[in-house]
């Protein structure tokens, strides 16, 4: 089994900065992907930002240019499997609860999804 242990989330003003943080462990044999969504009250889950295998990222339209979603240094063989989310420049839209999605690769090739609990990120204006 995959656990993933979601932190930094908070209560922030406009315009303030926040980093989250997602740390898998457990029974891991390749990374695939790990990303955040987010799901603010009324809304559907969206995707938010994702970093793929060789680095290669995804971010959704709204956060481009205001948050960046890193690797921890993959030559530290113990954080490999962490992923953090710089958020700049928050405005209320971006109000959610925040979740860390992973994804990694299976013995037989297939993929193991894993969702972690969440952290509420709350921009007041």
């Amino acid at each position: 089994q995959v656990q993933l242990v979601e932190s930094g989330g908070d209560l922030v003003q406009a315009g303030g900065s926040l980093r989250l943080s997602c740390v898998a462990s457990g029974s891991i044999l390749r990374f695939n992907d790990m990303g955040w969504y987010r799901q603010a009250p009324g809304k559907q889950r969206e995707l938010v930002a994702e970093m793929h295998k060789e680095s290669a990222t995804t971010y959704s339209d709204s956060v481009k240019g205001r948050f960046t979603i890193s690797r921890a240094n993959v030559e530290n063989l113990k954080s490999l499997n962490t992923v953090y989310l710089q958020m700049n420049s928050l405005t209320s839209e971006d109000t959610a609860v925040y979740y860390c999605r992973a994804r990694f690769r299976t013995h037989s090739g297939g993929l193991d999804e894993y969702w972690g609990q969440g952290t509420q990120v709350t921009v007041s204006s």
